[in-house]
């Protein structure tokens, strides 16, 4: 790859930075969704009646056995042949989303079982009730358990947001196979720019969730946490 390859390439990084600008938002808009959908889930797991939680655990298994490509094409082709207008980028949120809440789901489980459950025995005795109690009580703890392993979702989901190139969304590397099929030498050096863009966002990420982790800190329930972990070990 010669210098002149690597000016062209430089000529496209503001075109592929836009596209990249499209993972991103795809990335906060279904991590989002995966959080919020994920904590229900996990809520209803570990304290609703057998019913409710038999539901949410085959909700968690269909999300996370069938694989992304085949969400992405269910939601954005089965929609729209049930009549329903929904952009590729909606259908990739959705698809990708409700798939990221089996996996926090997971996560957030996890940590509310970590929380010692005296906390919770000791909470009723002040008079509050259960969901009073897992608002004030337990969900702060357990959300600052969940951040270790919620980065790895974090770099994981990032990654996957690449997939939406199957449904059409024009994100970064549907831009960059445009670049390629216009000028076919500048295939591997465009790629490698990508992935040089990926490494850092990624890395940028996972430092700030590292940040986040020791700024919510709270000395001794991340031990409790461990135990707990031994114990079921």
């Amino acid at each position: 790859m010669t210098a002149e390859i690597w000016s062209q390439v430089w000529q496209f990084t503001p075109t592929l930075l836009w596209a990249m600008l499209i993972n991103v938002q795809l990335l906060l808009a279904l991590i989002a969704l995966g959080l919020v959908t994920g904590v229900v889930v996990a809520l209803i797991e570990v304290y609703s009646p057998r019913p409710l939680a038999a539901l949410a655990l085959a909700y968690e298994w269909f999300f996370r056995g069938v694989p992304e490509l085949v969400l992405l094409f269910l939601f954005y082709f089965g929609l729209t042949q049930m009549g329903m207008d929904i952009s590729p980028f909606f259908a990739a949120v959705l698809a990708l989303g409700f798939r990221s809440s089996g996996y926090q789901s997971q996560i957030f489980r996890g940590a509310i079982q970590s929380v010692p459950p005296g906390q919770l025995m000791a909470a009723h005795s002040l008079g509050m009730g259960t969901m009073k109690t897992i608002r004030y009580v337990i969900l702060p703890q357990a959300l600052r358990l969940s951040i270790p392993p919620w980065s790895n979702e974090f770099s994981a989901v990032f990654k996957d947001t690449t997939l939406a190139y199957g449904i059409g969304v024009v994100e970064i590397v549907r831009q960059a196979r445009y670049i390629s099929v216009r000028n076919f030498p500048l295939t591997l050096p465009v790629f490698i720019l990508v992935a040089f863009m990926f490494l850092v966002l990624t890395y940028l990420g996972n430092w700030g969730l590292g940040r986040l982790e020791q700024r919510l800190h709270v000395p001794g329930l991340e031990t409790h946490a461990k135990r707990g972990e031994a114990r079921e070990l």
